[in-house]
């Protein structure tokens, strides 16, 4: 059987499984699909990586639990342990070099993350592995400890991109570069570039490519202030939106059920949930103010519209909610613009026409 054969196989049957809750059956797939011959990377790659992609998927579209998301998550990161200690997997000795790979502080999608330590122990590095939410001093600790080639940072959600920028800033500081990855880091790694890493990555092959042409140490020059890497700090927009949070929530909800006096009557839970979704607008809203681009901000909105409305609930109820934030911010210019963009990306989105309909 071919390798992209045998791959497609496995993929069918990874997925099967992860869904099924079969942790026996989806590690048995994956050593069935080595003993075949496909290659401990492509299982890493191209079938657990888009498996995993797939869960995403079906979690936003409600068709899988928020249990079973978790629970599939758990069973391929299983299945990623089984892969490195298998017998005869014929890892290389690691004589490349030390990377240390960890998720930004508050990040808890780790499986990415993962995945990159695995692909880069197959390719020879001596790799430690952090995982999920490594708090920025424990990194540093570990650097002072180690003294790696290189920092490989994952982030998944653009709003912990202040924690990453705090993070990429202190590990040059001591001369250890960063190496950025991950979807937080925006498309083709924007932010990577504009919070100062050394290099940005797209996947675990970019990876290995980028470390195997050499990463060099930072100079003197790159310790330096944040506001330096973004000017547009200065007027103090993002700083006041993130200290103030609790309290924009929570007038912004006092907002919401004066205009929508029904909501008073909500339920303990729907009360939760409403505050829980303001707050992950104005973080989203912090995030874009921080690195200065509105684009941050719509990609959230919109996705979250899908979300939504695969749930059965008005896409439209998100702009409600953006006027009342308005209400608050009217002496930040670069809030209002933002959240003035947010609102047309979500009326385009609302006024879209579905498959199979005609404009």
């Amino acid at each position: 059987m071919s390798e992209p054969t045998a791959t497609a196989g496995a993929v069918r049957r990874l997925w099967q499984a992860v869904i099924d809750g079969d942790e026996h059956r989806a590690v048995a797939t994956v050593h069935d699909a080595l003993a075949q011959g496909v290659s401990q990377e492509t299982l890493l790659l191209q079938v657990i990586a888009p498996v995993q992609e797939k869960v995403g998927i079906e979690w936003a579209a409600d068709r899988i639990s928020v249990a079973q998301e978790h629970a599939a998550t758990a069973i391929n990161e299983r299945v990623i342990a089984s892969l490195a200690h298998h017998p005869g997997a014929g890892r290389p000795a690691p004589d490349r070099g030390r990377v240390t790979v960890a998720c930004v502080d508050g990040e808890w999608h780790a499986l990415p993350a993962r995945l990159v330590a695995e692909v880069l122990a197959l390719h020879g590095w001596r790799v430690d592995y952090l995982g999920a939410q490594t708090p920025t001093p424990h990194l540093v600790a570990h650097l002072h400890l180690t003294d790696p080639d290189a920092v490989l940072l994952s982030g998944s959600i653009p709003t912990h991109l202040p924690t990453a920028h705090a993070a990429i800033t202190a590990c040059q500081a001591i001369g250890v570069p960063v190496l950025a990855g991950g979807r937080a880091f925006g498309p083709r790694g924007r932010y990577a570039t504009a919070l100062g890493a050394d290099r940005w990555a797209a996947d675990a092959r970019a990876a290995v490519a980028v470390l195997a042409a050499g990463v060099p140490r930072p100079g003197a020059s790159a310790i330096r202030h944040t506001v330096d890497d973004l000017p547009h700090l200065a007027d103090q927009e993002y700083t006041l939106v993130a200290r103030s949070r609790p309290q924009i929530v929570k007038q912004t909800l006092a907002d919401l059920e004066d205009r929508f006096p029904a909501m008073r009557a909500y339920s303990g839970a729907q009360h939760e949930r409403t505050a829980e979704d303001i707050a992950h607008i104005v973080d989203f809203l912090a995030a874009a103010l921080y690195v200065d681009d509105p684009d941050l901000f719509t990609t959230f909105l919109t996705w979250t519209a899908g979300i939504l409305t695969a749930r059965g609930v008005p896409a439209h109820s998100l702009s409600a909610g953006l006027d009342a934030l308005a209400g608050q911010l009217h002496d930040f210019p670069r809030a209002l613009n933002t959240l003035g963009r947010g609102r047309t990306a979500l009326t385009e989105h609302t006024t879209r026409p579905g498959p199979g309909t005609h404009a």
